[in-house]
């Protein structure tokens, strides 16, 4: 049921707001760490699922590290205080600016998706008298079951080396005095939720592991198998927390590793996705020819992944918990004056009325990261489960509880 104290503290909170469920966020964290620690993987956090302080306070605190795609998310991470031997750093243009930086901070690795970004690198790193480690980011040839604008590991995307040069590229990096190459790296995708391409990359990478090994007499030093694992956007309270002792389960299973090699992933919706909620404000029903529109006060600014790529979330009436029949159909849109401003349609929901909040669920990954200020709208702010106070000052939730529990 409902918290009362919660609903009434949203209630009377200026919408739209991001609210985090810091207890679940935690609770993901420890499954997360206990299941990554039986294999000894190391986990990298892709800032780029969310890169709020009190996130990556969070995960800094579980001793991870960061997967980092751009220049100011290396210096978000070394900021944040996480050790720069725990991060990686990836990304089809990096520019010379970010390349220095990270030099400059005695990073794990440069994940390196083409030989002219080695070329590069290598040039600044005889200029700055440092010997810089590189993993070659390869382009597996997997199609990872997902949307199009989601899948990175096919020949048409811009993403990694492909398989064809690998001999190539090694040839010539072994050739270069400031580089170091270290490890392999691979990212097939995000929104990922069968094991099968999982499985499919492992077979791909024994056999590439084979042919570096019988060509070039190389046995790297880590294997770094990306992120891309999925979360249950349709009923999140099915699926709180991704299975991460099965997912690492089945890459023991199928990866065959060399002898002192370690494995890494760079996981960041499946950790934070579902502990994030986009909180609303209905401003009108508004009723047309053949359908009613439920004009939120959020906007694709708030939450533009379903404008960018058709992504649905579950979307719920907070103010009527206690309703069991589902018997009213909106389109539910926003503020925005796009046509794409819609976060879905036909939506079945309990009869809904000005005033009333909403709850659009699964939003902790890719909703606060990707606010804009197109139109100049506000941003919102961002709630946090562990602070919320009374107007005494006291706890409002006296017991944490999730966000299944507090809003559902």
């Amino acid at each position: 049921m409902l918290n009362k104290k919660l609903y009434r503290y949203f209630s009377q909170t200026e919408t739209p707001f991001y609210y985090y469920d810091m207890e679940l966020f935690n609770e993901s964290l420890t499954k997360l760490k206990q299941a990554a620690e039986r294999y000894h993987y190391s986990i990298h956090y892709a800032i780029k699922a969310n890169a709020n302080d009190r996130i990556l306070e969070t995960v800094k605190k579980y001793g991870f590290g960061a997967d980092c795609v751009s220049g100011n998310e290396v210096k978000k991470a070394i900021e944040i205080g996480i050790e720069p031997e725990k991060i990686v750093f990836a990304g089809v243009g990096k520019s010379d600016a970010e390349i220095t930086y990270a030099i400059g901070q005695n990073i794990f690795s440069f994940n390196c998706e083409s030989m002219e970004e080695i070329e590069v690198i290598n040039e600044w790193g005889e200029k700055m008298q440092k010997v810089v480690s590189v993993s070659l980011r390869l382009n597996p040839d997997i199609d990872a079951v997902t949307h199009k604008y989601l899948t990175t590991g096919l020949p048409e995307n811009k993403f990694g080396i492909p398989l064809l040069l690998l001999d190539k590229v090694i040839q010539r990096v072994n050739s270069l005095p400031n580089i170091k190459l270290i490890g392999l790296h691979f990212h097939i995708g995000s929104q990922i939720r069968e094991l099968a391409p999982y499985i499919e990359l492992c077979q791909k990478v024994n056999s590439i592991q084979d042919i570096i090994f019988d060509k070039h007499g190389i046995e790297l030093e880590h294997i770094n198998l990306g992120g891309g694992l999925g979360i249950n956007y349709e009923n999140p309270d099915d699926e709180l927390i991704p299975d991460y002792a099965g997912f690492f389960e089945t890459i023991h299973k199928h990866l065959k590793l060399r002898k002192k090699q370690t494995v890494h992933f760079e996981l960041g919706r499946s950790v934070v996705g579902q502990s994030g909620s986009l909180i609303s404000r209905v401003l009108y029903i508004k009723k047309g020819l053949k359908k009613e529109f439920m004009i939120l006060d959020a906007g694709m600014t708030d939450l533009i992944r379903p404008a960018l790529y058709g992504a649905q979330h579950k979307i719920q009436n907070i103010s009527r918990p206690e309703a069991q029949i589902k018997n009213y159909k909106y389109d539910v849109v926003g503020p925005v004056c796009e046509s794409s401003d819609s976060f879905d349609d036909n939506v079945m929901l309990p009869m809904t009325k000005r005033g009333d909040l909403v709850a659009i669920r699964s939003t902790g990954a890719y909703g606060e990261i990707m606010v804009s200020q197109y139109t100049l709208r506000d941003k919102p702010k961002a709630i946090y489960s562990d602070e919320l106070k009374n107007e005494k000052g006291e706890p409002l939730l006296v017991k944490k509880t999730t966000l299944q529990k507090d809003i559902i």
